[in-house]
């Protein structure tokens, strides 16, 4: 077994240590941005199995077991073979865009059209393509100091100043709060229900009180649902579909969608982002034309097939993944280091501070000791300082996510029950 008491043979793959400052010579805005800690662990999982030769159960990654069913391959590859693979128009195709106005209608609630669809190569994409739409010199976003990465990074690529609020003991947002952090630059509210990493899945109370904030204040709210169908205690609600009776031009909501998640097409990558008005998705019309051009044109027509069967899918993944919290997650509640299951998602976040080790330290040495691969929770907390050009000049993490630590759920029952067992032999080992 490894010495845990030996230095790290790879030290810098996960460890950050509190802080860091950045060279004043950097090129850019966005060379002064650091990769995020889910790349760290990727890193660092590859380079132990490359030593060792042996494999690492992955809990770090949010892929799923499941597969697409048989229709999607079978879609994409039609479309090729009929030398459907040419460029396809920014906004995508239209019997696509028209399937997915259908959907929002009877699955979400929401009130759009085709023309305020714009289908994405992925929702990542999709959620950039929306914040370089809303951006404006000097603006600020409210995104949560418990937050995924990758908004943070995507908010100061597109020219946005992070405003990062406290959550509550449980992970839920208060309007309160988020109004006393917002000041008269605030531009836009970013919601996450079901929430990565946390699993939160907010009510229509509070969904409600948050829409009503922003509309008091005349913000635009970004609602990102990747995780819709992932709800296990309440029904999922879109944020937008609170505002199908108001008129279009007076609408806020701005909702992005994936096929990633419910179809596990991560590789296909395909998404859509619903615009509030049509004012806004002329806008993102033009920057998705600097920017893709369009989205793969065989890959909508996956994207066509999914739709037509998606209730079934959507519904046998959901069990699927429900399953496995259920299964293997308990067995971490019942151990202190997960207060209760998570409402939705793929992820659950653990303390383990009864190890008397931070996050980073834990996972580099479970992945040593163990060969399992989580992710240290801090670099969910990152806290960036900027200068007046929106260059990061220096960032640390909230203290109090020092002990944390994300799994996800959503892969194989087996691979995450192993880990799980393993994950609770290294903790015994440590206290």
């Amino acid at each position: 077994m490894t010495n845990l008491n030996q230095p790290s043979t790879e030290p810098a793959l996960l460890r950050s240590e509190g802080g860091t400052s950045v060279s004043p010579d950097i090129l850019s805005a966005a060379g002064s941005i650091p990769s995020s800690c889910l790349h760290g662990i990727f890193r660092a999982a590859e380079a132990r199995e490359r030593q060792t030769g042996e494999a690492v159960v992955k809990l770090h990654v949010g892929e799923p077991y499941y597969t697409p069913t048989d229709d999607v391959a079978e879609a994409f590859v039609a479309a090729v073979r009929r030398g459907e693979t040419r460029y396809m128009g920014i906004e995508g195709h239209v019997d696509l865009r028209e399937a997915i106005v259908e959907k929002l209608r009877d699955d979400n609630g929401i009130d759009t059209t085709a023309s305020r669809v714009l289908v994405t190569p992925g929702s990542c994409q999709g959620l950039f393509s929306l914040l370089k739409t809303l951006a404006e010199p000097g603006a600020e976003i409210l995104l949560p100091e418990l937050h995924w990465p990758v908004h943070l990074q995507q908010a100061l690529l597109a020219g946005f100043r992070p405003v990062l609020y406290p959550l509550g003991p449980d992970f839920r947002p208060d309007p309160e709060v988020i109004a006393a952090a917002a000041t008269p630059r605030t531009k836009v509210l970013l919601i996450n229900s079901p929430a990565n990493p946390t699993g939160v899945v907010l009510d229509a109370a509070e969904i409600g009180a948050l829409l009503g904030l922003a509309r008091g204040r005349g913000w635009h709210v970004i609602s990102d649902e990747a995780y819709e169908h992932f709800c296990y205690d309440r029904e999922h609600l879109s944020v937008a579909s609170l505002e199908r009776d108001l008129p279009v031009d007076e609408r806020i909501v701005h909702s992005v969608f994936t096929f990633s998640k419910s179809f596990a097409m991560t590789g296909y990558r395909l998404g859509y982002v619903a615009l509030a008005n049509d004012r806004a998705a002329d806008v993102m019309k033009v920057v998705q034309e600097a920017n893709i051009i369009g989205t793969s044109t065989p890959v909508q027509h996956a994207g066509i097939a999914a739709l037509k069967s998606r209730a079934d899918a959507a519904a046998a993944n959901r069990k699927a993944v429900q399953r496995n919290r259920d299964v293997a997650l308990s067995a971490l509640a019942r151990a202190g280091l997960l207060r209760e299951l998570p409402a939705g998602g793929w992820y659950a976040m653990l303390d383990v501070a009864r190890t008397g080790l931070d996050a980073e330290t834990f996972a580099l040495r479970l992945l040593e000791s163990k060969g399992v691969a989580v992710v240290p929770g801090n670099g969910f907390a990152m806290r960036p300082t900027l200068d007046e050009q929106g260059r990061i000049v220096s960032h640390d993490y909230a203290p109090w996510a020092r002990s944390l630590i994300r799994i996800a759920f959503c892969v194989d029952p087996a691979q995450l029950e192993t880990g799980v067992r393993l994950l609770l032999d290294f903790v015994d080992e440590c206290v």
